[in-house]
C-alpha cells in the first residue's frame, strides 16, 4: 500500500518495462553467481522488481531474512551469510532502518542500493537511478542465456546447526515445481488465482510457491503488510475487509491469530469466503480445533464447507514434493508425492524416512561440498531428515503423515524411543492457545519433561498463579490420556523469556529449534529434573508411568 493507504499496483507489461531497466543496471554491475545481490528487507513491490530483473537476466540473488538484520542483536547469521554469499550489491528499501546491520555485516565496498533515504555514514545509490536505466540487447542476450540449470536464488536455511546454509534454486526447481502444482490443481489454469499473502520471500513458502503460483498462473498478487502477532494482525484483517482472496495461505501461527477476527466480523467473514476455494497451511501442523472452526465457519456464512489443503516440503524441495490434492481429511496429513517426484521412505531408527528425487529437488549447497554430499543418499535422493507413515497402511492411496524429525527423537533410561514430533503436536494442540510452543526433554532420563513457551497474547491478562493452574490442568488431562512413558510428561517448566533467534533457538517464521533450545537452556533442564523438584516445576498427576 502507499503511505496513505491505497494500494499501490503495478501491470504484468509495467512490471516487464522495469525488469528489463532494472536487468540492465544489474549487468552494468557485472554481477554474477560469485557476486550476486542480496536483498535484505521486506516484502515490498521494489523487492519484487529487483528479484525478478535478476531472474530475467541470470544473477541470483538471496533474500535474506529481515530479522537477521532487525532483531538479531549481535547480526551474526547476516555476517554469515554475507561471508558466504560475497553479494556485489546489497538492496534495503528502508537504509535508515537497516543502517546498522549495513555498518555491521556490509562491507564499505560493496555497493548498497535503498528505495528510501541514506544509510549513516555511507552513501547508497537510490532505486530509482537503477530503473532509470535503459536497457540494451544486452538484457534480451542475457534472458536467452537463462536455462534450466542457471541459478535463479539462494535461499538460507539454519538447520540443526544454527548456521545459515546457501540452498541452491536452479530455474528447472522453480518451473517444474509450478507445472507440478498445476498438474495437482488444474483449476489455476481456469482461474487465474488471487492471493493476499505476508509469508515472506525469503523462505520457499512465500518466495517460490506463493509468488511463484501467482506469476506462473497469471494471478494477482496482494502484499499482505501484516503479520500473525499482535499489533500488526490488524493490518491483515484490513487487506482481507479489501480484498477477497481466491485462494489463501498461511502457517498454522497465522490461521489462529485471524480467527478471532473472523468470529468477531461479519463484514470480514463475507469477503474473506466470498470467493474463496482453497485454505492451505504449511510450516507446522494446525491444531484440529482451529481447522475445525474455519469449517463451520464457512458453512455459517457461504452455506459450504472450504477444502482444506496441506503438503509437505522443504527449501531443498522447492518447496512442493508431496501434496493433499484430494483435500486433507485432519490436520497433519501431507498427502502423497507430486508429479514428478520419486519418494523413498528409508528405515532409520524405528521409522521412515522421506527421501526425494526429481527435477524440483535442489543440487546442493552454494560453497559447501561436505554438507551437500551429506545431503543425498547412494541412490541421489535428497535425505529430509523427517518421519513420514501412512494413514491406512493397507490403502497407500489414503497418503502419508508427519512422524516427527528423527534428529529429535531420543530414547528414555528405560530404552524407549519417544517420537517428538507428535508428542510436541499433541500438547501445543491440548494448550492451545496458552501454549505457543514446547521443547521436550528426557533423553537418558527416566520420564519425559517439558519446555513450555508461553503465548504471550493469550496470557497477558493471566496472573502468573492462573497460568500455572490452567497449564497444570493441560498437563494432568494429558497424562491421564497417555499410554506410556513415552507419551507422559510427567514435569513442565514455564520459560520466563521467548526462544532467542541469536542463539538459534527460533527461526525468523517461528519454528522452535529443540536441538538448540536443549543446548541454550541446560541449567533449566537440570532444574526441571532436580530432587526435590523445584517450587518452579509442574508436576502431572495420574496417568501411567
Amino acid at each position: 500500500r502507499e503511505a496513505a493507504g491505497a494500494w499501490r499496483t503495478l501491470s504484468y507489461v509495467e512490471t516487464f518495462a522495469q525488469v528489463c531497466a532494472l536487468g540492465q543496471a544489474l549487468l552494468d554491475r557485472g554481477l554474477s553467481a560469485e557476486r550476486p545481490v542480496a536483498i535484505l528487507s521486506e516484502n515490498d513491490i521494489e523487492h519484487a522488481l529487483l528479484a525478478l530483473a535478476c531472474m530475467h537476466v541470470g544473477i541470483p540473488y538471496v533474500p535474506v531474512s529481515p530479522a537477521y538484520s532487525l532483531i538479531s542483536a549481535d547480526f551474526g547469521k547476516l555476517r554469515q551469510a554475507i561471508r558466504l554469499l560475497t553479494p556485489g550489491l546489497v538492496f534495503a528499501a528502508s537504509a535508515e532502518r537497516y543502517a546498522r546491520a549495513i555498518e555491521a555485516a556490509i562491507s564499505p565496498d560493496t555497493e548498497v542500493v535503498a528505495t528510501h533515504a541514506q544509510p549513516h555514514g555511507r552513501a547508497a545509490t537510490p532505486f530509482g537511478a537503477l530503473l532509470a536505466t535503459s536497457p540494451t540487447a544486452a538484457v534480451e542476450r542475457a534472458s536467452a542465456a537463462v536455462g534450466p540449470d542457471s541459478i535463479a536464488k539462494f535461499l538460507l536455511t539454519s538447520g540443526s546447526t544454527g548456521q545459515p546454509k546457501a540452498v541452491i534454486n536452479t530455474q528447472r526447481m522453480l518451473c517444474s515445481n509450478q507445472q507440478m502444482l498445476v498438474q495437482a490443481l488444474p483449476s489455476l489454469r481456469e482461474s487465474p488465482p488471487v492471493l493476499v499473502d505476508w509469508l515472506p520471500w525469503n523462505h520457499t513458502a512465500g518466495g517460490n510457491h506463493n509468488f511463484g503460483l501467482v506469476l506462473y498462473n497469471g494471478g494477482t498478487f496482494y502484499i499482505d503488510d501484516g503479520r500473525p502477532v499482535p499489533g500488526q494482525i490488524e493490518k491483515t484483517v484490513r487487506n482481507l475487509r479489501d480484498v477477497a482472496p481466491t485462494i489463501y495461505f498461511n502457517v498454522p501461527r497465522g490461521y489462529e491469530a485471524l480467527l478471532p477476527h473472523l468470529l468477531q466480523d461479519a463484514a470480514l467473514r463475507r469477503t474473506f469466503f466470498s470467493r474463496l476455494g482453497l485454505l492451505q497451511y504449511a510450516g507446522a501442523v494446525l491444531p484440529q480445533p482451529v481447522w475445525k472452526a474455519y469449517e463451520k465457519l464457512a458453512v455459517e456464512t457461504c452455506g459450504e464447507r472450504i477444502l482444506w489443503l496441506t503438503g509437505y516440503g522443504a527449501t531443498e524441495t522447492a518447496p512442493a514434493a508431496m501434496f493433499t490434492n484430494r483435500g486433507a481429511s485432519r490436520a497433519g496429513t501431507v498427502g502423497l508425492p507430486v508429479d514428478g517426484v520419486q519418494m523413498k521412505l528409508a528405515p532409520v531408527a524405528d521409522k521412515l524416512e522421506a527421501r526425494f528425487r526429481g527435477p524440483s529437488i535442489t543440487p546442493g549447497y552454494w560453497r559447501a561440498p561436505e554438507l551437500t554430499a551429506a545431503a543425498f543418499d547412494e541412490e541421489g535422493y535428497y535425505r529430509t531428515g523427517d518421519a513420514l507413515r501412512f494413514l491406512d497402511a493397507a490403502d497407500a492411496q489414503q497418503g502419508l503423515e508427519f512422524d516427527g524429525r528423527i534428529t529429535e527423537d531420543f530414547k528414555l533410561t528405560t530404552g524407549t524411543w519417544v517420537s517428538v514430533g507428535p508428542l510436541r503436536a499433541r500438547i501445543n494442540t491440548a494448550g492451545s492457545p496458552l501454549i505457543q510452543d514446547t521443547v521436550v526433554t528426557g533423553h537418558n532420563r527416566g520420564d519425559l519433561g517439558a519446555l513450555v513457551f508461553p503465548n504471550a497474547e493469550a496470557c497477558k491478562a493471566l496472573r502468573p498463579e492462573e497460568l500455572r493452574s490452567r497449564l497444570q490442568a493441560v498437563f494432568d488431562r494429558l497424562a491421564l490420556q497417555s499410554t506410556g512413558s513415552s507419551t507422559r510428561i510427567a514435569r513442565v517448566l514455564i520459560m520466563q523469556t521467548p526462544p532467542s533467534i541469536d542463539a538459534s533457538e527460533i527461526t525468523d517464521k517461528g519454528s522452535i529449534n529443540q536441538r538448540a533450545v536443549l543446548q541454550h537452556r541446560a541449567a533449566l533442564v537440570e532444574e526441571l529434573y532436580a530432587e526435590p523438584p523445584s517450587p518452579r516445576v509442574l508436576l502431572a498427576t495420574g496417568g501411567t508411568r
